[in-house]
């Protein structure tokens, strides 16, 4: 996907101008005064409207974050307290590699479970998405690598 692609591609809140890239200054002793008014006159190249994530968007994230990394978050935690209970009410002897990988795996799904429910979410307003959001999670990464691959050249 390129930037001068269709416009179904282009995100409803992505901006429609492409980034300027900044000026780089020569070397030169400057002013305070001089440096104060060029900075005051320098326009910054989107404005927060067009930068911000849409409310519904935003919304949708957050309830996807809050499912995929919450249960394996609270599974890793109850597995702590059960493990513990079992060890001492129930003189059951569980080995303890085995609570502390089995509590990794757990906390380590949830770590993930943050950004695939940021990129499982479908990021156009209309559309809510599927479920478990697999064919979102192709799109918005390729969406991602885009920009890292603009950013990147645009930096060159």
């Amino acid at each position: 996907m390129s930037a001068e692609g269709s416009e179904s591609s282009r995100l409803p809140f992505e901006p429609n101008k492409k980034r300027q890239k900044p000026v780089k200054a020569k070397a030169q002793p400057i002013v305070k005064a001089q440096a104060s008014n060029q900075k005051s006159q320098q326009q910054p190249p989107f404005t927060k409207e067009e930068m911000a994530i849409p409310e519904v968007v935003s919304q949708r994230m957050i309830r996807r974050v809050a499912a995929f990394c919450g249960i394996p978050t609270a599974l890793g935690i109850t597995t702590l307290v059960v493990s513990y209970l079992l060890v001492s009410y129930a003189d059951i002897q569980l080995p303890p590699i085995a609570v502390l990988l089995v509590n990794m795996g757990l906390f380590g799904i949830g770590v993930l479970g943050i950004t695939y429910g940021v990129l499982s979410a479908s990021w156009d307003e209309e559309r809510p998405g599927s479920l478990l959001g697999l064919s979102e999670v192709s799109t918005n990464w390729g969406r991602m690598v885009e920009g890292w691959r603009e950013t990147r050249k645009d930096n060159v």
